[in-house]
């Protein structure tokens, strides 16, 4: 052996120690170091999240029932639940041991099963056999807190860490939150002059009392209670001056607010509600001045937003035809900002008479938009609605300006006090969502009241409700809670091959529907000469009657293998392109870093054979 392989040779054993114990050194030093290096950070925390996971006082246990066996030959549902493990995985890691995650398969007829009914999981049946799928997670704290997510869906994955970051926090809360209402309109149901009894309340009014705990408010009263953690204003004409101040202060010292504004109130009954003509005559309109105004936000109390792109179809009288009506709209999902918690998920939420949102260019707000109108739209005034006989009317008077008005908003940023007292101006943070419309809280645009052996059910046909749940849930979370993002998705479909088999079926197509043509002709055909021997015996047909059938009955049988010769042409060309795109994802990325690392070895032996002969 020369001595240059055994250099060569001891350096290959130098390289495998090395290897070796540098392997080890960075089990040991570096455990839980990490490197996210996906597109949209899947696991890595939002910054809020971990910000309330260490803030755990009292330690918190997460259930999760994920079914093992049920799920074998489901591998979406499989791969989804993992990304859930993982990231409560990093959630208990992150929380310095104050989150405790336990996983529980709940086997049919098994005791975990038992607890996963009790604690109102959704079982789905799967399979043949029915077996029962449970993923839903159950937290619990030391005292009785109990938070359920009874089904985790995949396609709320995006907000799969707000989910679980709130019943943390939630968790973190044995009290329920207090909100403050103060609203102008007989959300709590009222008294009906003319039967001399109390009306039932709103059902959103029902919803929240159920939620959270609710602290009524007079108009007249001239300051919040104190404790209060959010403040939901519905409707607020006519507010004592003093309110009006302790408002502004609540919202400047770090409150949350909710409020609901309206140019045509529609359950506005006036001054005088035994009188059915006082809501007719009437102001109904309602803002939050001078607050608006000094935080910029621009809103005209006595226009509304007409849309043609997302009129409802109304009954204006019964029996008669219905007719779309620009003032009464349905904001579907296409409207709604898919990357906020509030309106992420929801599917469509009804509105009438709703006005728009806008900041002035010199307003220190930032404004997110949470519902938009179509660019269908344009601004009427709000007067025209009280007296019209024909919703088609309105049609014809607007003109639509290709602008998404914005109805519902998010608002953040520092303003001062619209209130300025000895001391000067404050200064403090804005948290609040502003909503241009109040009809959007009645039983009628949203949900009917059924009953079943003297229980009220709500079928709501509309996402209303989960609307205001969901901006008040958000709203009393605190910063770190608000911050949290949406996540991106772990699924990752082949976007290229998908493109690619759009634009092979678009190739083909014509092909298909060319040879469909022709066998619909051709079996047109072919009846008709069958019609026209009546029930007359087939001897009676002529030669020619009967080679003609037989052509066509030839012809047809040929236009339908080559109709399934197109279908297997078109299957095997997106197999073919999927397979390719697959490789390329696949493979050539190793073979590229191969050819790099073969040619950069190349060069350095060529370089250092050049250093020899310059040296010898």
């Amino acid at each position: 052996m020369t001595m240059k392989n055994w250099y060569s040779g001891g350096a290959l054993v130098l390289l495998a120690v090395l290897f070796l114990s540098l392997t080890m050194l960075s089990a040991n030093l570096l455990t839980g170091a990490r490197i996210d290096l996906t597109e949209n950070r899947l696991f890595t925390l939002s910054a809020g999240t971990v910000n309330l996971l260490r803030a755990i006082e009292e330690p918190i246990t997460l259930d999760f029932y994920f079914s093992e066996e049920a799920s074998s030959d489901l591998p979406q549902v499989r791969n989804f639940a993992r990304r859930v493990e993982e990231l409560l995985d990093e959630m208990a890691r992150r929380s310095n041991g104050g989150l405790q995650v336990r996983r529980i398969d709940p086997r049919p007829f098994s005791e975990e099963e038992d607890k996963a009914a009790r604690f109102g999981l959704e079982a789905v049946p799967v399979g043949r056999t029915g077996d029962n799928l449970y993923l839903g997670i159950v937290g619990t704290n030391l005292l009785d807190g109990l938070e359920v997510l009874p089904f985790i869906s995949p396609a709320r994955e995006a907000f799969l860490e707000y989910e679980l970051a709130r019943m943390v926090y939630s968790l973190s809360r044995p009290d329920r939150p207090r909100v403050g209402l103060v609203s102008g309109l007989p959300m709590d149901g009222g008294f009906d002059m003319q039967t001399g009894q109390r009306r039932e309340p709103w059902a959103i009014y029902d919803q929240i009392g159920e939620m959270f705990e609710i602290e009524r408010i007079s108009r007249s009263d001239d300051a919040l209670p104190e404790g209060i953690d959010a403040l939901v204003l519905v409707h607020p004409r006519e507010l004592d001056e003093a309110l009006l101040v302790d408002i502004d202060r609540f919202v400047l010292d770090g409150g949350r607010l909710l409020v609901f504004v309206d140019p045509l109130a529609e359950a506005d009954t006036g001054p005088d509600p035994s009188d059915p003509m006082s809501a007719l005559t009437a102001d109904r309109h309602s803002s939050l001045e001078p607050l608006f105004e000094t935080w910029g936000l621009q809103f005209e109390p006595e226009r509304f937003v007409a849309d043609l792109g997302q009129a409802l179809e109304v009954s204006m009288q019964q029996g008669r035809t219905t007719v779309r009506h620009p003032s009464i709209i349905g904001v579907t999902r296409a409207r709604m900002n898919p990357d906020d918690v509030t309106t992420g998920e929801l599917d469509s939420i009804n509105l009438a008479s709703a006005g728009a949102l806008g900041l002035a260019e010199d307003s220190p707000l930032s404004m997110q938009p949470l519902l938009t109108s179509s660019s269908q739209a344009g601004l009427l005034d709000a007067e025209r609605l009280r007296f019209l006989g024909d919703p088609s009317e309105l049609a014809a008077e607007m003109a639509a300006t290709g602008e998404n008005y914005v109805l519902a908003a998010r608002l953040s940023g520092t303003v001062s006090s619209a209130f300025a007292d000895e001391n000067g101006a404050r200064q403090g943070e804005v948290n609040a969502i502003v909503v241009a419309d109040t009809d959007l809280l009645s039983d009628r645009f949203w949900v009917q009241r059924q009953r079943f052996f003297g229980t009220v059910l709500f079928e709501p046909f509309a996402s209303n409700g989960d609307f205001v749940i969901n901006a008040i849930d958000n709203l009393l979370g605190n910063a770190d809670l608000i911050s949290v993002r949406s996540r991106g998705v772990s699924s990752r479909p082949f976007e290229l091959v998908d493109a690619l088999r759009r634009e092979a079926e678009q190739r083909l197509l014509a092909t298909e529907q060319g040879l469909e043509a022709e066998l619909a002709e051709t079996e047109r055909r072919l009846n008709d000469l069958q019609q026209a021997r009546g029930d007359a015996d087939l001897t009676v047909l002529s030669p020619e009657q009967e080679a003609e059938i037989d052509r066509f009955m030839e012809q047809r049988l040929d236009i339908r293998r080559q109709l399934r010769q197109v279908r297997r042409d078109l299957d095997r060309d997106i197999e073919a392109l999927g397979t390719r795109v697959k490789m390329v994802n696949i493979i050539l990325m190793p073979v590229l870093v191969t050819l790099f690392a073969l040619w950069l070895a190349w060069r350095r032996r060529q370089q250092m054979q050049k250093k020899r002969g310059a040296a010898l």
